[in-house]
């Protein structure tokens, strides 16, 4: 007697809301690594770097808190709304982090890069699997 592995259709919004806890769980694992590329953690301490404003910071923060919003919206706004707020976010976000790698490539930043590959890849996903959401038949 064979036995085939029980398995769930998982509902699209539930993908959606995943992908995006993996992409910034990307985005963490890459501000962690980055403190040990050298003289990072010396540039923090003495302000020498790029978030060196309040303005600058709080762009960066509101940049970073869409995709961590996103882990919840995609679950609780209406189907039209989640579907191309995730293709709007998506696509911004597979271009920014895109432009993120590019700009990181050196010896002490391939961790980046790597990373920013990964990221690039999933919004992608997320891009395509709102764009073709599934659709119901109406009778």
């Amino acid at each position: 007697m064979t036995s085939k592995l029980e398995d769930y259709k998982v509902n699209i919004r539930i993908k959606l809301s995943a992908i995006w806890t993996a992409i910034m769980f990307c985005y963490i694992y890459g501000d962690y690594f980055e403190l040990y590329v050298p003289k990072k953690v010396e540039g923090l301490l003495s302000g020498q770097n790029m978030l060196d404003s309040p303005m600058k910071l709080l762009l960066a923060t509101f940049i970073l808190a869409i995709p961590a919003l996103m882990i919840f919206l995609s679950l609780v706004l209406s189907t039209k709304f989640t579907k191309w707020l995730n293709i709007a976010v998506g696509v911004f976000f597979t271009l920014f982090t895109a432009l993120v790698g590019i700009s990181s490539l050196t010896e002490w930043r391939a961790f980046y890069v790597l990373l920013a590959v990964i990221e690039s890849i999933l919004t992608a996903t997320v891009v395509v699997m709102a764009w073709t959401w599934p659709k119901v038949k109406v009778a």
